[in-house]
């Protein structure tokens, strides 16, 4: 059997900008399971802000708020499936280099 290190974060994903300079990035080495589970939780807080400015007057602190919260969302996600995906690609390339060595 063999032990998988845990994936985590790499802590490259800006998620809120002012101006043109990011001013929040992803936290380096979070568990992958708990950035993934903060963004569920984010997006429930999201949902549940933008129901309340559906149906009240004088809201517009609550779309605000669910817009902070979908960006920070949104960059857990992003930097997850970058880890996720720079896995799978490095071992793709891997085989493509393994094939160009044996002449394939």
């Amino acid at each position: 059997m063999t032990n998988q290190p845990e994936l985590k974060t790499i802590g490259l994903t800006p998620a809120i900008y002012c101006g043109d300079q990011p001013l929040f990035h992803v936290t380096r080495d979070v568990p992958l399971g708990d950035a993934l589970s903060m963004a569920s939780d984010f997006l429930f807080l999201a949902k549940t802000l933008t129901e309340d400015a559906a149906y009240a007057k004088d809201t517009d602190r609550h779309a605000w708020a669910a817009h902070y919260l979908t960006s920070m969302s949104k960059a857990l996600v992003d930097d997850a499936v970058k880890v996720l995906t720079r896995d799978r690609d490095s071992l793709s390339g891997s085989k493509r280099a393994g094939a160009k060595a044996e002449g394939i």
